[in-house]
């Protein structure tokens, strides 16, 4: 699916981060995950094409006979970029090939990068289809595995890479730009997590999509066990999905991620390779394993690349997550957590920074801040935490009732902050900020220039009646917690746009917009929460008029009939992507949304 959308957000550049190693972050200009079924924006020509599902839906050529199956999307502009595909053969017929292509100009023009029987790789220059072999290497390629496939073009430099290990770089200037494309000859095979990039580490599968469509796309100073010239730099440890627990951590010789952890020293910074890290267990990141203010300690996606975690071989249970973040002064930034039995991400430390993540398809909320455990002391519980420029979708548990995108619930401490972050297609609600009394209580959290959309229903269509169904659920158990909600939007969520839950606090709610949810925009019953600037529309018909206890004055426009005078602004489809900054962008009918 193409994802390709604008809003902004006005309030600046996103904070800087208190880490040793800056790195620049790239722009996603396109991604697919063909969770939809759709191949809208892809143009074939030849072969059989068509999402199936292997695990997860994919996109597969299974004409085993074609001679010459190809399947391009993007803009024929497109120059200096970074495209990266999940590729797995079927089958690899005599002279056949399957791969990825870059700046095709046309069917018989472009840069491939191509799995070929007999166990070889390479990079070629294909100009009106004839072949130049720009790089190779021998590598295993066999039929039934995944492999992730990476081609940067910039200038007359072209590079590629197969499971996160350079394949070569060459000085080609023939084809100077194009679009991307999928490729086989005498072969078939199934493609996956199709992602273009420009600038440095990658900005993982921020969604190119309309809700009325379906929603779906470091440096460390380790010491090895003996010193030796193999050691990793003092500034990097390096993790691919091929690696071992015991290498050193070298990009010749990468380690594991868990094992990477317990040796990252504060101020260093885990490079993860792209590719799919298929594990079993939770990964975690111990309590007392801990940066400093000055020197966090980074888990970061290595330039252009996107590393995928992938639980799904663990069952749906409260004790499997994915990875569980109890230590403090951590920064993620880059990854995509997938499929875990529980929580995707589990934040139960402080100070922590998760930026640039993906959390899709976990069995509970995607991304949650928790205590650790029921013994865990206040002094303890995850305080100043920052979720920032994060996308969580599809998250489902089996009984429909707990699995949102973001959750900051139970238990936890003051100053945590969700910006810049979107929530779509989750089970039950986008945000969840429950609290009850037989837990304790949680410190009040701030959301600031979000984005809640189409809760309660999977991109799928599926829909759980147990499912709440609200794009931000502030509260819960007649606990008042002083939540703050800024220049956020609710969009048709299954149930309330806005909802105080149960929560009787003062509560500070401005500059929001909340747009045809399926009940009230904002349903507020009780408390004393103020609201300013807040704006509510409906085009579709329906729902309730809102209902706001509190502290209101007449810079809000509420739903009670009529659309007020600013609703104009704010007919039309939704769009969203992430500014290269950070921010997110989004537009209505096509207008840039400034809140």
């Amino acid at each position: 699916m193409n994802r390709n959308l604008k809003w902004l957000v006005a309030g600046g550049a996103a904070v800087a981060l208190a880490a040793a190693t800056q790195v620049a972050f790239a722009a996603t200009t396109f991604s697919a995950t063909f969770e939809d079924g759709s191949t809208s924006g892809w143009s074939k020509s030849g072969g059989t094409w068509s999402v199936v599902t292997d695990g997860s839906k994919v996109l597969q050529q299974s004409n085993a006979g074609s001679e010459n199956a190809r399947d391009f999307a993007g803009d024929s502009g497109w120059t200096d970029y970074t495209v990266q595909a999940s590729v797995k053969p079927l089958a690899l017929g005599s002279g056949g090939f399957a791969g990825l292509l870059a700046r095709s100009t046309g069917a018989t023009t472009f840069y491939r990068l191509a799995l070929l029987p007999g166990n070889q790789v390479q990079l070629q220059a294909v100009n009106s289809g004839s072949v130049t072999v720009l790089a190779g290497r021998s590598q295993t390629v066999a039929t039934g595995t995944w492999y992730t496939l990476a081609i940067t073009a910039t200038g007359s430099s072209v590079s590629a890479s197969v499971n996160g290990t350079t394949i070569g770089t060459a000085t080609n200037s023939s084809i100077a730009k194009g679009r991307i494309g999928l490729q086989t000859a005498y072969s078939s095979a199934s493609f996956d997590n199709v992602t273009v990039t420009t600038g440095g580490t990658t900005n993982p599968t921020p969604t190119q999509t309309t809700p009325s469509q379906s929603a779906s796309p470091t440096p460390s100073s380790s010491p090895s066990p003996t010193p030796s010239t193999s050691q990793p730099p003092s500034s990097a440890l390096y993790v691919a999905p091929t690696g071992s627990a015991s290498n050193p951590g070298t990009q010749a010789s990468p380690t594991t991620l868990a094992a990477a952890i317990t040796r990252v020293t504060a101020g260093g910074t885990i490079y993860l390779r792209g590719g799919t890290y298929s594990q079993s267990s939770t990964i975690t990141i111990a309590a007392g394993n801990n940066g400093t203010a000055g020197a966090l300690k980074n888990i970061v996606a290595y330039p252009g690349e996107t590393p995928v975690l992938n639980f799904a071989a663990q069952s749906e249970d409260p004790a499997n997550r994915g990875l569980a973040v109890n230590g403090n002064y951590w920064h993620l930034s880059g990854l995509v957590v997938e499929r875990a039995g529980d929580n995707g991400i589990f934040v139960g430390g402080s100070n922590n920074t998760v930026e640039r993540v993906v959390t899709r398809y976990n069995r509970d909320s995607g991304l949650q801040l928790s205590r650790i455990a029921s013994d865990t002391p206040k002094a303890n519980w995850p305080a100043n935490n920052l979720i920032l420029s994060s996308e969580s979708h599809d998250n489902a548990d089996s009984d429909g009732e707990d699995a949102d995108g973001f959750a900051a619930k139970l238990t936890i401490g003051t100053g945590n902050v969700f910006r810049y972050d979107v929530s779509h297609n989750n089970i039950d609600d986008g945000w969840d900020l429950y609290t009850k009394t037989d837990t304790g209580a949680i410190g009040p959290v701030t959301i600031q220039d979000s984005l809640s959309y189409a809760n309660g229903t999977l991109s799928n269509g599926t829909v759980n009646a147990n499912g709440d169904r609200n794009g931000y659920k502030l509260g819960g158990d007649d606990i008042a917690v002083n939540h703050v909600v800024q220049r956020s939007i609710a969009y048709k969520n299954g149930h309330h746009g806005f909802t105080y839950n149960s929560n009787p606090g003062a509560m500070t709610i401005s500059n929001n917009l909340s747009i045809d949810n399926a009940e009230r925009n904002f349903s507020f019953d009780a408390g004393s929460s103020t609201y300013r600037s807040n704006t509510s529309c409906r085009f579709a018909g329906g729902g309730s008029n809102d209902k706001t206890i509190g502290n209101s004055d007449s810079s809000n426009q509420w739903w009670t009939g009529t659309n007020g005078s600013r609703c104009a602004n704010f007919s039309g489809a939704l769009a969203w992507s992430f500014a290269s900054d950070g921010h997110l962008v989004v537009t209505l009918g096509g207008r840039t949304v400034s809140l």
